[in-house]
């Protein structure tokens, strides 16, 4: 998977990241949930007003993975107030890490992941930390496999449904 090339997205870019977005977060879990609250949350979640919101915001940033000019996934970090909970000036946030289903096991993940730590020190960060519902095993296991240790829980809501998130952090070395 050597030709895969991670590049950051821009606000011409909006259509694939709706489409990339709806169609991972969908193969992720929409077996686990109802119907009506995965699409309610893909509406509201990736809406072309909430995309292009988090495309123009300074302290948000999103990567595409691309192979063969298609994109098979993508990467979305936060930083400073855009921080969805501790922002912390010293920490980066990870809040979306998404691969084609079809791309799994094939080290998509892993590339879009050393991404964010290479963004993460380049912005000196302390740490990076990132939420995971409990239910998601495959995530759960690939960053604790990079060394991230759980320190705390969230709610999150998915339409109607509370679902519990380990929050999760890599302190870094810089």
């Amino acid at each position: 998977m050597e030709d895969i090339q991670i590049k950051k997205i821009s606000l011409a870019e909006i259509d694939q990241l709706q489409k990339i977005g709806r169609q991972t977060f969908k193969e992720t879990f929409s077996e686990a949930n109802s119907e009506e609250n995965m699409n309610y949350y893909l509406e509201q979640s990736f809406s072309t007003e909430k995309l292009t919101e988090e495309l123009t915001n300074e302290n948000s940033e999103f990567y595409f993975a691309i192979l063969n000019n298609t994109v098979i996934g993508y990467l979305k970090i936060n930083s400073g107030e855009s921080q969805t909970e501790l922002q912390d000036k010293k920490s980066l946030e990870i809040e979306r890490i998404y691969v084609s289903k079809e791309f799994h096991g094939k080290k998509v993940g892993q590339l879009l992941y050393e991404k964010a730590i290479q963004i993460a020190k380049n912005k000196n960060s302390d740490y990076v930390w990132l939420g995971v519902w409990e239910e998601n095993h495959r995530a759960l296991s690939f960053y604790k496999k990079n060394g991230f240790v759980e320190f705390k829980k969230h709610i999150f809501k998915l339409g109607n449904d509370e679902q519990t998130d380990i929050m999760m952090k890599l302190e870094l070395i810089n």
